[in-house]
């Protein structure tokens, strides 16, 4: 396992509310449907608009250059949405043969047009390919929403497909002052660990890709939620 942050260039950014949105359960029981309100409602509900903006670019092109794909290679997104990712890693490698998975119905039938015919409607613990069947497999912001036993199998999944050329990022927190300050702002992650205890999940698995992590950050301007609002900051591999 290599700790490598290949979303360092993802954009920042950040989101005031009001109040800490976990706090009202409705927006908790709407975003873990994983359906319109989740990816097209209110910010309050999950991204609050998840539209295509090219931001996936850089990380494509990290991907590709860290694995050393090229054309023919088969990869397979785990937890895709709309595929955002798959559309970029096509465009940044072309011939590269991208699949995506995803459990949000909503979410493939909204999917880019360069990802179509090569979506599966799924889970990321029950894979449905053969074993050794991609030559990457990466999920990101994804897993973490599984309880720790099927997050397991979801791991053991991804090194079944593709025995240690994996990546996976999930949510971390290193003190209790992150993990209040996550705890206010997540809506669909149910796992949530430090580095170590992350580390030593990957490890329990028998999981051998690559990881790295997000941790959300107070901005130094606001020292609680209050009607400041917050910010979310993707921290890499530390």
């Amino acid at each position: 396992m290599t700790e490598v942050d290949l979303m360092r260039r993802y954009p920042r950014a950040k989101r005031k509310l009001d109040k800490p949105r976990s706090s009202d359960p409705e927006n908790v029981r709407k975003a873990r449907e994983f359906g319109e309100a989740y990816f097209d409602g209110r910010r309050e509900e999950g991204y609050g608009g998840y539209r295509y903006d090219g931001r996936w670019i850089p990380i494509a092109e990290d991907i590709v250059n860290h694995f050393g794909l090229k054309a023919g290679d088969k990869v397979l997104d785990v937890g895709c949405a709309k595929g955002f990712l798959m559309k970029d890693l096509k465009t940044v490698c072309p011939g590269l043969q991208v699949y995506g998975l995803d459990i949000s119905d909503y979410a493939l039938r909204h999917a880019e047009p360069e990802a179509h015919g090569r979506l599966v409607l799924g889970s990321g613990d029950s894979l449905p390919y053969a074993d050794g069947a991609f030559d990457l497999v990466v999920s990101i912001n994804t897993l973490h929403n599984f309880e720790r036993p099927r997050l397991i199998a979801a791991l053991r999944e991804m090194e079944r497909l593709a025995p240690g050329r994996g990546y996976v990022q999930v949510d971390a927190y290193r003190n209790e002052a992150e993990r209040e300050h996550f705890l206010g702002w997540v809506l669909t992650a149910l796992t949530f660990l430090k580095p170590d205890e992350w580390r030593a999940l990957f490890a329990e698995a028998g999981y051998r890709g690559d990881y790295c992590w997000t941790i959300l950050e107070m901005d130094p301007e606001w020292n609680d939620f209050g009607d400041a609002g917050e910010a979310e900051a993707c921290v890499g591999a530390r």
